[in-house]
């Protein structure tokens, strides 16, 4: 099943991609839009380009696993995405991916604008490896809706 990840930020949204056999997280890139209806199209775009079947958007839990005024507004992300695609989704904590791309980029020596550039594709990359490594692990079957939104 070919997966979409989505790391929602308030300037910049990261995107990856899956295989089809759910092997590898990729960078798909990083869309620069605060209007959330515009992304929500460009999203939507990539989606279909893509031959996305199930997208999952991360969720920016507080460290104690409450749900802030950040996790609400991906939430509120996902109702306007659904005005632009019938995909289903799934949210997928999120909490340390931000911090984790940054060390990965400070072992690749990344700095500067490029850095800047990439952070976010790279976040989304650790959200749908993290996805698909459970997935993998407790044996979910592709067309289960347990952990969906419809």
């Amino acid at each position: 099943m070919v997966i979409m990840s989505i790391d929602p930020g308030m300037v910049r949204t990261g995107l990856a991609i899956c295989d089809e056999f759910e092997i590898l997280a990729s960078p798909l890139g990083v869309i620069v839009e605060k209007n959330r209806d515009t992304l929500a199209k460009k999203i939507s775009e990539q989606i279909f380009e893509t031959k996305t079947e199930l997208v999952v958007i991360g969720l920016p839990k507080n460290m104690d696993g409450t749900s802030g005024e950040s996790a609400k507004k991906a939430y509120l992300f996902e109702k306007i995405l659904k005005k632009y695609t019938d995909i289903k989704t799934v949210f997928w904590d999120e909490r340390q991916t931000t911090v984790s791309a940054s060390i990965s980029l400070n072992e690749l020596n990344v700095r500067g604008k490029k850095r800047k550039n990439i952070i976010d594709a790279v976040s989304a990359v650790i959200i749908l490896q993290s996805y698909i490594n459970y997935r993998k692990n407790f044996g979910l079957n592709p067309t289960s809706t347990a952990f969906y939104n419809s």
